[in-house]
């Protein structure tokens, strides 16, 4: 998995600046971990998260922690795949019922940038889709989760997620 991960990103075309050191910064960074997928091994580890499109627009969520708006994600279970962590952290995070495009799971995004207790995320951003049903994120998740349009969703998101929404954008 480790190679394939590494290939994908390495293949990445970036979306704008911001993404291109991401990149540079992940590839260096993946190299270098024993445990790239553990949070425990290392500050610094990959995470999965995703963009979730639908006729709708793109659902975001309030960051419980953070207070701004983003992509549901987060942290890698042992035994599961960054595009596995994708799936389960939207369902964790907005009730919803996603899924990977039809040709597969789909890297979109890489981003690199602070997470908590000082650690650093090496995030990968994957695309699923999910049809027109309401958010419900379960109690102790954030309950501000809800469709954007995609001028909105580029409007509030975080900005290292703007480039990314950009270019995903239908035109």
């Amino acid at each position: 998995m480790m190679e394939s991960v590494s290939l994908a990103v390495a293949e990445r075309i970036p979306v704008d600046e911001r993404e291109a050191a991401s990149i540079q910064i992940f590839l260096e960074q993946f190299a270098r971990l024993e445990h790239p997928f553990d949070e425990e091994a290392d500050a610094v580890h990959v995470t999965g998260s995703a963009i979730v499109i639908g006729r709708r627009g793109v659902v975001l969520h309030l960051h419980k922690r953070l207070g701004i708006w983003l992509q549901p994600g987060g942290h890698i279970d042992r035994g599961e795949t960054p595009w596995q962590a994708a799936l389960r952290e939207v369902r964790e995070e907005t009730g919803l019922v996603v899924r990977h495009p039809a040709q597969g799971p789909l890297l979109v995004h890489v981003d690199v940038h602070p997470g908590p207790r000082g650690h650093t995320h090496l995030d990968l951003r994957y695309l699923l889709e999910a049809d027109d049903e309401e958010p419900s994120p379960p109690p102790g998740e954030s309950q501000e989760v809800r469709w954007f349009s995609w001028d909105e969703a580029i409007a509030v998101a975080d900005s290292g997620l703007v480039g990314a929404l950009r270019a995903l954008r239908p035109s």
